[in-house]
């Protein structure tokens, strides 16, 4: 970011970090390039160095720009899914022989990604409850090229004390990612707290209108960015012009988004703690929750997730799910309408039988912006 952005609040730079207006009409929205190719001024004469929109894209460009804002970094790139953007990070770091750790509670596509795609070419992996530094500091190898954590986690909520992990992977010389998907750039910033990369499902908070699916990675190393950049052209997963500028639309709202996100989340917390058909309620904003101080300390509030377990066991939850009618059962969260899975049938069943499976009797809730009242009468409805 430049000096000015430095010192301009989260709201400000989300609306305008990237957001310059068109020169030739004024248009105080970047346009839509919906194109593929771009006239050269003679062989090699490039205008704003756009020659194929794999390669870069002015729609993209400003999105990447907002995104590296948002984070605090110096470089941001933009991609077709969170898959993708994952894809092109293990590839651009990783070589056969290498080894990661990942989280013991992440989200299923990862664990898809290590287990079924990147072993196969002889990177092997382990798992670590990252919540524990000496636990991630144990699961260490000489052949350790990453550690991975989510945080909070996907589905259980877990919290991760970034600025710890970061301090034992820097002392063994590994780099550290974030999924900062579930807290978005307003709730938590990992490049400030000693990550090395940020990935982002732009599907989720970032877009937040479940109309458009995307992925982005943001770094504060240059070098590491112009070698992500490279990859990202290489492997071509990259995010398409309408899907850049939708992207870039949900982000000057996710702010005040968020803020209310949270509002009902917490409400929503409040009441399931105290239901008798609940068994557990997992959000860090409750004081019980074992990461609730880490998550105070690094997170400017808890945000709009919330998982819970459900007294009767699976089919019990099932049947919740089943009932609620506000609540859409859908996969994907951070949209502006409330969703309800149950991860175990649906966004996690890829972890079946592996140490990442979740307990049949979880629910997962992301909280919508609609009203707070509305959405704890149809819980509790639902819930019987």
């Amino acid at each position: 970011m430049n000096d000015s952005r430095d010192r301009q609040n989260f709201e400000t730079v989300a609306i305008h970090a990237g957001n310059t207006a068109d020169p030739q009409t004024g248009a105080v929205v970047p346009p839509i390039y919906q194109v593929s190719t771009y006239k050269q001024d003679g062989v090699g004469g490039l205008r704003g160095g756009y020659e194929y929109s794999r390669s870069a894209n002015p729609t993209r460009t400003a999105l990447e720009e907002n995104l590296a804002a948002l984070e605090g970094g110096r470089r941001g790139l933009a991609f077709a899914s969170g898959l993708a953007a994952e894809d092109c990070l293990l590839r651009t770091l990783l070589s056969p022989g290498d080894h990661v750790v990942i989280p013991d509670d992440a989200y299923g596509g990862t664990f898809r990604l290590f287990a079924k795609v990147v072993s196969r070419w002889g990177v092997e992996w382990s798992v670590a409850d990252t919540a524990d530094p000496a636990a991630v500091r144990a699961a260490i190898t000489p052949q350790t090229k990453l550690v991975w954590v989510e945080t909070p986690s996907n589905p259980l909520l877990g919290i991760t004390d970034i600025a710890a992990v970061a301090e034992v992977a820097r002392s063994a010389g590994v780099r550290l990612v974030v999924d900062n998907t579930f807290a978005s750039p307003y709730l938590q910033q990992p490049l400030a707290l000693g990550a090395d990369v940020v990935v982002h499902s732009t599907t989720k908070y970032m877009g937040g209108h479940s109309d458009v699916v995307g992925g982005a990675l943001v770094t504060g190393d240059e070098q590491l960015g112009e070698e992500l950049a490279f990859h990202q052209n290489a492997m071509g997963a990259v995010a398409g012009p309408f899907d850049a500028w939708l992207v870039l639309r949900g982000i000057k709202t996710l702010a005040v988004r968020m803020d209310r996100h949270g509002e009902n989340a917490a409400r929503v917390a409040e009441m399931l703690s105290r239901h008798p058909k609940v068994s557990q309620v997992l959000y860090p904003g409750l004081a019980e929750h074992p990461g609730h101080e880490i998550a105070a300390k690094q997170m400017r509030s808890f945000g709009g997730m919330v998982s819970f377990r459900v007294r009767g066991g699976e089919e019990a939850a099932v049947e919740v799910c089943n009932r609620a009618e506000l609540f859409t059962l859908g996969e994907s969260l951070g949209g502006v309408e409330s969703l309800l899975e149950h991860p175990g049938r649906m966004t996690h069943a890829s972890a079946a039988g592996s140490a990442l499976e979740v307990p049949g009797d979880l629910v997962r809730l992301s909280v919508g912006i609609e009203s707070g009242d509305d959405l704890v009468a149809d819980l509790k409805q639902a819930l019987g």
